[in-house]
C-alpha cells in the first residue's frame, strides 16, 4: 500500500492540506479560505475554531480525491502563519478570545514604551528580534491585560498560549500535547535563541506566566499521534516549523549563504548563516531555521508585511481586477510604471525600516496614470521591498548574493520575477514544485519517520523550472531605486 506524508499548510488567508509521496511529487491539494477579522483600523483577527475546521475540512478533502485513509499516512507536517497568537481555557479547550494575527498593529504604545525604556538590545540579544508588534509576545500580554479575567485564569494555571502549530497539535491529540517547534518559539520576542528556553526575565517583562507556554520540541520528531475520530489510525505528527522556515527548507537552502523568498501574504526573505546566531546591524531579525537531529541551524530574515496582499488589495479594495491571476496580464498593457511608485505599508513597514507608523503611498500620479500603471506598480513595489531587505543582508554579512530561490503564489508571476532579476541584478529561480513551504513540512516529517533517509536525498529532489536574468540595464536600475528610495521616505511616520 503506497504511504504518503500530509502536510498541513495553516496559512493567514486559508488553510491548506497537501499529499506528497516518496519522490516529494504532490498527489492531492485542498484548500479553503476563512475569515478576516478588522475590529478597528490595524487590528486583524481569525477565529481560532474556523482555522481549526477549515484545516480539518481540507485535509479530508485531500486524502478522499485520492481515496486514501489514515492508515497511509506515514507522518503530518505542520507549518503556519507564525508570530499569530491563540489563549484559551487548558480544560475546556476554548479560545479566550480570537487569534491576533502576525498583521496586527494594535500592540505598537506598548512596543514604543518598551524601546523608550532602552529594552531594545536586551530583547535583540537574547531573542534575535527588534521590539515590533509583529510578535507574539506582547499580543500575549495584550490579552491578558484586556480580556476580563484573562490574567487570574492565566496566573492560576488555567490558560495556556499558542502560535498555530501548537494549536493544531493540541487539537489533533485532544489536548494530550502542549507543545511547538524551535523555529516559531523563536518568533514569540520570549524564546532565547542562545539557551533555546523560554527566557523568565522577558516574561517577566511582560508579565506573562511561564506555565502558559508550550514545550519547546525540534522541527523533526514525533511529537505524538493523532487522537481524532477523523483518522483511521493514529497518525504520527513529526514535523514542525513556521511558514517561513520550512519554505526554506523545502528550497533545500540547506547550505550557508543560501538565501530564498517567498511571495505569499507578505515577503519573507530568509538567509542561512549556519549554526551561529548573526546579530544584524541593518534591522534584520536573526531566527531559527529548524533544529534537526539536535543540530540548529540560524538564518537573518527580512520581513515585509504586505505582498500579495497588495494584490488582493487591488481586487478587493479597488476593484480593478476581478481575480489575482489578473495583475499580470493588466501591468503587461504598459511598457514601465509611467513614472508611478506604489509604497504598500498600510500595516507599517517591517525590515530594514522597521516604521510601524508608516502607511501606504502611491506617488507620481498624472492624468495619464491608468489603471495598469497602479497595477505594475504594486507589483515593482513587491521587488523593490525585496531588494531593501537583500542590500541589508549584503551589508550585514559583507557577502554579495549571487542567486535567489523563490516561491510563494507570486512567484507564478513572470513580469515580477523579470523585474525582480532586473532589480537586484542577479539571477532568480523559480522551482518546479512552487509549493515549498508544504513541501518543507512534508520532508521534516518524513525524516522523522524513516519515509526519507537524510538530506542529500531531499536534494536530489529539488527542480529548476525557470531561471530568470537580468535585462535591465544598470542605469536604468539604479535610476528607478533612487525614485523608489525617495517614495519610501515620503511613506515613513504617516499615522503618527
Amino acid at each position: 500500500m503506497e504511504k504518503f506524508i500530509l502536510a498541513l499548510d495553516q496559512g493567514t488567508t486559508s488553510s491548506r492540506a497537501l499529499l506528497f509521496d516518496q519522490n516529494g511529487n504532490i498527489r492531492s491539494v485542498a484548500q479553503k479560505e476563512f475569515s478576516q477579522i478588522f475590529p478597528k483600523p490595524g487590528w486583524v483577527e481569525h477565529n481560532p475554531m474556523e482555522i481549526w475546521s477549515s484545516q480539518v475540512a481540507v485535509a479530508a478533502e485531500a486524502m478522499s480525491k485520492i481515496s486514501i485513509n489514515g492508515s497511509q499516512l506515514q507522518g503530518i507536517g505542520i507549518t503556519n502563519q507564525r508570530e499569530t497568537t491563540i489563549v484559551w481555557d487548558k480544560r475546556t479547550g476554548e479560545p479566550v478570545y480570537n487569534a491576533i494575527v502576525w498583521q496586527d498593529r494594535r500592540t505598537s504604545g506598548f512596543c514604543d514604551e518598551l524601546k523608550e525604556k532602552g529594552l531594545a538590545e536586551k530583547v535583540r540579544k537574547k531573542t534575535g528580534l527588534v521590539i515590533d508588534a509583529y510578535f507574539s509576545g506582547t499580543k500575549i500580554k495584550w490579552i491578558l491585560d484586556n480580556i476580563r479575567g484573562a490574567r487570574t485564569k492565566a496566573e492560576k494555571g488555567e490558560l495556556i498560549f499558542g502560535t498555530v502549530d501548537t494549536w493544531l497539535v493540541w487539537k489533533l491529540t485532544q489536548g494530550r500535547r502542549h507543545v511547538t517547534d524551535v523555529s516559531n518559539a523563536s518568533r514569540t520576542m520570549l524564546f532565547n535563541i542562545n539557551t533555546l528556553k523560554w527566557d523568565e526575565e522577558l516574561l517577566a517583562l511582560l508579565n506573562i506566566p511561564l506555565a502558559m507556554m508550550p514545550e519547546v520540541a525540534s522541527s523533526s520528531e514525533i511529537y505524538d499521534y493523532t487522537n481524532t475520530t477523523f483518522f483511521a489510525s493514529k497518525v504520527p505528527i513529526s514535523g514542525i516549523a513556521g511558514d517561513q522556515q520550512a519554505a526554506m527548507f523545502g528550497q533545500m537552502c540547506v547550505n550557508e549563504g543560501m538565501v530564498k523568498n517567498t511571495y505569499g501574504t507578505g515577503c519573507f526573505i530568509l538567509k542561512n548563516t549556519g549554526q551561529k546566531p548573526f546579530i544584524s546591524s541593518n534591522n534584520l531579525i536573526t531566527t531559527i531555521a529548524w533544529q534537526i537531529d539536535g543540530q540548529v541551524t540560524y538564518a537573518l530574515e527580512g520581513s515585509i508585511f504586505i505582498a500579495g496582499a497588495v494584490v488582493q488589495w487591488l481586487r478587493d479594495g479597488l476593484g480593478i481586477i476581478n481575480s489575482s491571476a489578473e495583475v499580470e496580464t493588466l501591468a503587461a498593457q504598459v511598457p514601465d510604471n509611467g513614472d508611478l511608485y506604489f509604497v504598500p505599508s498600510f500595516t507599517g513597514m517591517g525590515a530594514p525600516h522597521w516604521d510601524q507608523y508608516a502607511r501606504g503611498l502611491m506617488v507620481g500620479i498624472s492624468r495619464g496614470t491608468n489603471r495598469s500603471h497602479i497595477a505594475r506598480a504594486a507589483l515593482e513595489g513587491i521587488a523593490y521591498q525585496t531588494m531593501d531587505v537583500m542590500n541589508a543582508m549584503e551589508a550585514d554579512t559583507n557577502m554579495k548574493i549571487t542567486e535567489l530561490r523563490v516561491d510563494g503564489g507570486a512567484s507564478a508571476n513572470n513580469l515580477l520575477m523579470q523585474f525582480q532579476s532586473d532589480i537586484l541584478g542577479i539571477p532568480v529561480i523559480r522551482p518546479k514544485v512552487a509549493e515549498t513551504t508544504a513541501l518543507g513540512a512534508a520532508y521534516l516529517a518524513g525524516l522523522s519517520t524513516g519515509f526519507w533517509a537524510n538530506i542529500d536525498e531531499l536534494k536530489k529532489q529539488w527542480q529548476l523550472n525557470h531561471r530568470f536574468l537580468p535585462q535591465m540595464s544598470n542605469k536604468m536600475a539604479d535610476c528607478l531605486k533612487a525614485k523608489w528610495a525617495d517614495a519610501v521616505v515620503r511613506a515613513k511616520s504617516w499615522s503618527k
